[in-house]
């Protein structure tokens, strides 16, 4: 048997004890934690039942009782910057302590892989290594958890870590360099929480009170709180809604229904052993197809395997999956790179033999290796499945996906706010960053309100955290999307402008959030474009608007108005560090009019903080649009260095 670790979705009844006798800090407490300074500082932990506490920083100390779980929370009064502290706990003869506390300002940062995408592998990196030896910062890496319902700690030990050239490379580089410029400036010690996970969809990460107000994510939310107390029911309700999607959509679903079985006879479907796209498997009927492929295997087990199975294991698949053990549904997913990681709940595998079924709507089929196919147990070993499959050819299908269950990573409803931001709930921050948006920016099964929905989601998640936290007026700024994919030759729909547009619009109408524009650095051949360094420090001048107080402006160049005068029609920009001008070219480029849903490419001069469009204002031209592309190509700044924000104007 092969050894091998995987992460799965955490059932929650297994993550925290209803008591705890042993005295204990919550996780988020280690060694060289960084506490928000000027505010009231909350410590919390586990005891026994009615445990008297008593809990020292520094000088100051408070006390408190334990309640009938065993759990404790205990407030300190407010502390300027300074340390480093000792943290101490004792409880009945226990103690528990932490060295090296220090306290200062506490940056949350959190999104997609971008905000997770590591120092040692930004643009510029071996210099900032060499310099990056400075203990007034610290920064603690959220561990990933997808977990059903709330959870009062971290999944693992979390390690509040100092910066030095050996352990910079680990740290996030966006929350990184917008750290090291603030601390720089203020001369206060910084710590910041990276709580991140690649791919993932904003539904993720906000509450579950929250977003049950939108839409039908009612019915998501509640069967992922099905999934945490009866994962096999809440498989057979998800199976349920899963079959109606595809009754509406394939006419030959219900016959084929019956390849689920077990003892369904495949004897004559053709064999292959998947290990890329299925148009080069050879298989007849496969090179130029696109729709519906089912698969099946059958694998012996022992009675202790069966007892101990509890995971299975399929690799990459193109498209949209739904799997199967011994008929009863398992996982199923939506997108293409993802390997097919899937809990299986006590008692579906089962001594003798068990057959795995997987329907896929899509491209490619099974594309992943076949040694990475297996089907894991408790203790971390895993049995390899047969690297040959039967297989069927299904309908023909194109342009449709699947809804995935509202527990599958990356799409998931509230599981990674569950995991990674409710064991926050209680520290303090000055400032909270969010660099997402990529996995919404288009339409697709898992994602079906796309960009429009993101003008509900983002101000929501804004308003949840700051409920969460008990921060009003959490300061908040949003890294707006950078150029990405295809470049335009002629103006169209973009959904990643779209996305931009919303992230603008909710900056735009909270007083306590700030935007860092990124046109300028992105790759639209790479969605993880490596100058971290510009989008940190662009972070950085946002919070020093809206975080510090200072008076200055937050960020970009930012249109306010577009009006006709006679012929031509004139923009007029706010936040132009000290006037509008062009890179390359004496005439700004990615200006476009429309009439109606007809859009033109027009010439566009800089007037100071204006741009003419002379000759646009001609009939039936409503709005005005700035680099609405996903890639534009942009060579439009403020006097300060700054790309103008991209832009949608009804023209006056």
């Amino acid at each position: 048997m092969m050894k091998k670790t995987f992460p799965l979705l955490a059932l929650a009844a297994a993550c925290v004890p209803a008591y705890a006798a042993d005295l204990g800090l919550a996780r988020i407490f280690s060694d060289h934690a960084v506490l928000q300074r000027d505010q009231p500082i909350a410590v919390w932990g586990s005891a026994g039942a009615g445990s008297r506490l008593t809990v020292t920083l520094g000088s100051r100390t408070a006390s408190g009782t334990a309640d009938a779980h065993g759990k404790w929370n205990i407030q300190l009064p407010p502390q300027p910057a300074g340390g480093p502290y000792a943290l101490t706990v004792t409880s009945g003869g226990q103690t528990v302590s932490r060295a090296d506390i220090l306290v200062g300002d506490v940056y949350l940062c959190s999104g997609q892989s971008n905000m997770e995408f590591a120092q040692r592998a930004s643009t510029n990196a071996i210099g900032a290594t060499y310099t990056a030896q400075n203990d007034g910062i610290r920064y603690l890496n959220v561990p990933r958890y997808s977990a059903l319902a709330p959870q009062d700690d971290l999944l693992a030990p979390a390690a509040w870590t100092r910066m030095t050239a050996d352990t910079v490379g680990d740290a996030s580089a966006v929350c990184y360099y917008m750290a090291r410029s603030l601390q720089a400036e203020y001369k206060v010690p910084v710590g910041f929480i990276q709580a991140s996970w690649g791919g993932s969809t904003i539904q993720g990460w906000i509450g579950a009170e929250s977003l049950r107000t939108v839409g039908d994510y009612k019915t998501g939310i509640d069967l992922v709180a099905q999934y945490g107390t009866d994962p096999a029911a809440a498989q057979r309700a998800q199976d349920a809604r899963t079959e109606a999607w595809w009754r509406a959509h394939d006419p030959a679903t219900a016959a084929q229904r019956a390849w689920v079985a077990p003892d369904f006879d495949d004897s004559a479907w053709p064999a292959v052993t998947p290990a890329g796209s299925w148009k080069d498997s050879g298989v007849a009927g496969f090179k130029d197809f696109d729709g519906v492929a089912w698969y099946r295997t059958a694998v012996t087990l022992t009675d202790a395997q069966a007892q101990a199975a509890n995971a299975l294991h399929l690799g990459a698949v193109d498209t949209y999956d739904t799997t199967w053990v011994n008929g009863q549904r398992v996982g199923g997913a939506g997108l293409a790179w993802l390997g097919r990681d899937y809990a299986v709940p006590a008692g579906v595998f089962k001594p003798g033999r068990n057959v795995i079924v997987m329907r896929v709507l899509g491209g490619g089929g099974m594309t992943g290796a076949p040694a990475n196919r297996t089907i894991g147990l408790g203790d971390g070993q895993a049995i390899p499945l047969p690297a040959a499959w039967k297989v069927q050819r299904g309908s023909a299908l194109k342009g449709v996906g699947v809804p995935p269950a509202p527990w599958d990573m990356l799409t998931s409803y509230t599981t990674l706010y569950n995991g990674m931001i409710a064991p926050l709930v209680g520290y303090k921050f000055k400032l909270a960053a969010w660099y997402q948006g990529e996995a919404n920016a288009s339409m697709d099964a898992g994602n079906p309100g796309g960009p429009a929905e993101y003008r509900t989601l983002l101000p929501m998640l804004v308003r949840d955290w700051r409920q969460r936290f008990q921060q009003p007026a959490l300061p908040f700024l949003v890294v707006q999307l950078t150029s990405y994919g295809a470049t335009a030759t002629a103006p169209g729909d973009s959904s990643w402008a779209e996305l931009r547009a919303a992230q603008a619009d909710t900056v735009a109408h909270d007083p306590h959030a700030g935007l860092a524009v990124t046109l300028d650095v992105g790759d639209r051949f790479d969605i993880h474009p490596t100058q971290k360094t510009v989008v940190g420090e662009r972070l950085a001048r946002a919070a020093r608007a809206v975080a510090y107080g200072e008076k200055t402006a937050p960020g970009s160049p930012t249109a306010v108005s577009a009006q006709r005068k006679g012929r031509d029609i004139v923009v007029t920009f706010k936040d132009t560090g000290g006037g509008l001008k062009t890179y390359s070219a004496s005439r700004a480029i990615g200006f476009e009019v429309c009439a109606g849903t007809a859009c033109r490419y027009v010439d566009a001069r800089v007037a100071g903080d204006k741009i003419v469009l002379p000759g646009a204002a001609t009939a039936g031209v409503t709005r005005v649009r700035y680099a609405w592309a996903d890639a534009p190509f942009v060579n439009l700044f403020g006097g300060d260095g700054l790309p103008v924000a991209p832009f949608r104007l009804d023209v006056r």
